[in-house]
């Protein structure tokens, strides 16, 4: 055995060279691959994808610079928002008070006037219809205090004897009231509901409701020159102007032909303006008088 173990290295001593490059080429094949293996991976984990470059090439060498100003921002937000927020902030809007509304028109001044065509102040109403304004028209001819607001003028011209032809007394007083009546629903119904509608004019009182007695007091009676139109634009108020002026000219028909000359006419004509432009005024301040002076709803 001993023998044997020392003719096995002379056994691989005695081969040829060839047959000794040929294991030694066996032995050597692992390696070499290992040994060329190891480049290939390690060039493909160091080379970066175009991403990769592209993010990478944004980054600082130290991460902490890149950080604390990118921190730093996000806290500024934050702190901005939250002051935005906060209602001690600077940027918080302070809430203001509502300013409350003017009284509301009544339907009726001291329970007994009517003020159907008054509309509150801040109320817009969409544009009458023929109807309504028909209705109108009704209302403010024949309510009840219509009468009683006929008779008081017709006793005062009575009394006063403006038209010495129609006597004294009950015949007299009869004489002044029915065409005082006659005059004031024909010229509600031109005023009111005739010529609005075919003018396409708002003939309702629009309250201002704000500001001092003089400005609203102007404001009121200039509504018998300015009105509305039924697109909400101011406009020459002709159904006023020209109704009333027609409403006097249908008077020349029953009053006595020495009643009837152009100066009772145009006398009568301007009575009647001033008495819509006072009733104006008397409808824009008379909520507030309720409210201030009598302390209570109007």
């Amino acid at each position: 055995m001993t023998a044997l173990l020392f003719c096995i290295p002379g056994a691989f001593a005695q081969q040829t060279p060839a047959l000794q490059l040929e294991q030694a080429a066996r032995v050597s094949w692992p390696v070499a691959e290992l040994v060329s293996f190891k480049p290939t991976v390690a060039a493909e984990v160091a080379t970066p994808t175009p991403a990769a470059a592209s993010a990478a090439a944004d980054l600082p060498d130290d991460p902490d610079v890149a950080l604390q100003p990118r921190a730093s921002a996000a806290t500024a937000d934050v702190s901005s928002s939250a002051q935005s927020q906060s209602p001690t902030g600077s940027q918080a809007a302070t809430p203001q008070p509502a300013e409350p509304l003017p009284p509301p028109q009544p339907k009726r001044i001291l329970g007994m006037m009517p003020n159907y065509r008054a509309v509150s102040a801040g109320v817009i109403p969409p544009p009458p219809t023929p109807k309504e304004a028909f209705m109108d028209a009704t209302y403010n001819a024949f309510d009840y205090s219509d009468f009683v607001f006929v008779g008081l003028t017709s006793l005062m011209a009575e009394g006063t004897n403006t038209h010495p032809v129609f006597g004294k007394g009950v015949p007299g007083y009869w004489s002044y009231y029915w065409r005082g009546f006659i005059d004031k629903a024909d010229g509600d119904y031109w005023v009111d509901f005739i010529l609005p509608t075919a003018f396409h004019e708002d003939e309702r009182y629009y309250a201002k409701g704000r500001g001092n007695v003089l400005q609203r007091a102007i404001y009121a009676a200039s509504q018998v020159i300015i009105t509305p139109d039924y697109n909400g634009h101011n406009t020459i108020n002709g159904a006023e102007l020209l109704g009333r002026g027609i409403a006097q000219a249908i008077s020349v028909s029953y009053y006595p032909t020495q009643y009837a000359t152009v100066s009772d006419v145009a006398s009568k004509y301007g009575y009647a303006l001033l008495r819509d432009a006072g009733m104006n005024v008397f409808r824009e301040l008379w909520p507030d008088f309720s409210v201030r002076v009598l302390h209570r709803q109007p």
